[in-house]
């Protein structure tokens, strides 16, 4: 089994308003572990990892040295977008660029779903003498920008999503008007590599509260490059992806998207207001959680402003509680 060193990248912080990150959950509950900025927003986090291949001395090893996974918003928008989520002008390169890489080395990507705020960093401006790869419609909350030009941030590097989050994307299907954008989708067509990851629940099948998925984890897994796995997380969107690897220690660390996006999310029905299905996400971060407790695994949470690693346990109350932990 190929193994991983991870690295975290902060690509920067925003903020986003708390009673759509909370949904139903009244604010008299969950500002009780949150506090809001004088216009009832929340700060989060844009976290992503590195992956960085362990060559074992005399071993045979395939797929890129350098993976990332997930990429942030990216430096695209315009200021009076980022004013409305109070968003600062750091974005994923200038964390690769502190973890001493270059965005141009690395091979492979993997973004949880397509939002904006986790695959807007697919491409990025011109830097000064570069020739846009791209022209299209700029991305923006405020209004039309018109057209601009981009290029591609990891020109040398297969991006790896769903197959149905994909199509959706490209169809604009979400409850929100505008999170998927031409602008880090089009330009990136040749590199994608759409997956078909088994579905939790056969369709058609309405689960109760707290059902376990159909087929077993290791069924509903697909392996996109070598020791990293990709399995579906649906209730944000239908093709939400979490992914899992193996560390230097032996450890299964899984990357967790919208499904628990901050530590603040664990409550059973502390579904996001930007869900598809309210009801889908709830159930999928019960199995979720249960998997982790019993496979002890690490996760690291996409939203999360302070420490974002932890495991799970189960507790007293039914549920569960999530234990700091390292990624060294």
């Amino acid at each position: 089994m190929t193994r991983y060193q991870p690295v975290l990248l902060r690509a920067g912080e925003f903020r986003l308003d708390g009673g759509s990150m909370f949904g139903l959950i009244p604010r008299s509950v969950w500002s009780r572990q949150v506090q809001t900025d004088d216009k009832g927003r929340i700060t989060v986090s844009h976290n992503a990892l590195l992956l960085r291949r362990i060559d074992e001395p005399g071993a045979v090893t395939t797929g890129p040295r350098l993976i990332v996974l997930e990429v942030g918003t990216g430096d695209k928008l315009d200021d009076a977008s980022r004013d409305l989520f109070a968003m600062d002008k750091r974005s994923i390169t200038d964390a690769l660029t502190e973890a001493g890489v270059s965005a141009a080395d690395v091979g492979g990507v993997i973004v949880s779903h397509l939002h904006f705020d986790h695959a807007g960093g697919l491409t990025r401006l011109p830097r000064a003498g570069e020739t846009p790869e791209w022209m299209g419609p700029a991305s923006a909350f405020s209004g039309s920008r018109g057209t601009h030009g981009v290029v591609r941030t990891f020109p040398g590097a297969k991006v790896i999503t769903q197959e149905r989050e994909w199509d959706d994307a490209l169809k604009n299907r979400s409850v929100m008007t505008r999170t998927y954008f031409a602008d880090h989708l089009e330009p990136i067509r040749a590199q994608v590599k759409l997956v078909n990851s088994p579905k939790p629940f056969p369709i058609g099948v309405i689960p109760d509260r707290d059902a376990d998925p159909a087929l077993p984890q290791e069924v509903r897994e697909t392996e996109v490059f070598p020791g990293v796995f990709v399995f579906l997380t649906p209730g944000h969107t239908w093709g939400q992806q979490a992914t899992r690897f193996v560390d230097a220690r032996g450890r299964s660390i899984v990357f967790v998207p919208d499904v628990l996006p901050t530590l603040a999310h664990l409550g059973q029905a502390y579904s996001l207001a930007y869900d598809v299905e309210p009801y889908t996400s709830m159930v999928t971060r019960r199995w979720l959680l249960r998997e982790a407790a019993e496979r002890g695994w690490v996760l690291v949470l996409d939203h999360e402003p302070g420490h974002p690693a932890f495991t799970a346990r189960p507790n007293n109350k039914g549920w569960f509680d999530l234990v700091p932990a390292d990624l060294s």
